[in-house]
């Protein structure tokens, strides 16, 4: 993650910060916002994300970056960022939980008209490689139907 300042503005005796922030995973997935500290809260102004961010990620991003921002603005003690960072997004269960709760997602998503696979990777914080895997998973163990022979 990149934080760096924006501008500064003093105000009834308080001081409102802005920063840009990046969030550049491996998988080439991107999120960049600019945040607000005030009165040592994180308030989002704007946020781009590709691929988009599911409604669940979006309500997360602020608690993702607080610590670091907080850490930025010297209202946080050094190492607060990491203990917030563990807690952004909760452990994905293994072997078959881990396969059918895959598949939940999955159907959930094509039922709601949404992007199948950007559920899965939303819903376990995995890369577009690394969720088509699991849905595969998920189909070979006979969750998710098998995929139509293209003609």
């Amino acid at each position: 993650m990149s934080v760096w300042p924006a501008w500064k503005v003093r105000e009834d005796g308080g001081v409102m910060a802005w920063f840009h922030v990046r969030l550049a995973f491996a998988d080439g997935a991107q999120v960049d916002t600019l945040a607000v500290v005030a009165e040592g809260r994180v308030s989002l102004e704007d946020v781009r994300a590709q691929p988009a961010l599911s409604l669940e990620d979006l309500g997360a991003l602020a608690d993702w970056i607080q610590g670091p921002l907080l850490e930025a603005c010297g209202l946080a003690p050094p190492g607060a960022a990491e203990q917030l960072a563990g807690r952004a997004r909760p452990g994905w269960p293994r072997g078959m939980e881990g396969r059918r709760l895959i598949a939940q997602e999955y159907r959930a998503a094509q039922e709601g008209g949404v992007d199948p696979v950007l559920a899965v990777m939303c819903a376990t914080g995995h890369s577009r490689r690394k969720s088509l895997r699991l849905i595969s998973q998920a189909r070979d163990a006979g969750f998710l139907t098998p995929r139509h022979a293209r003609r």
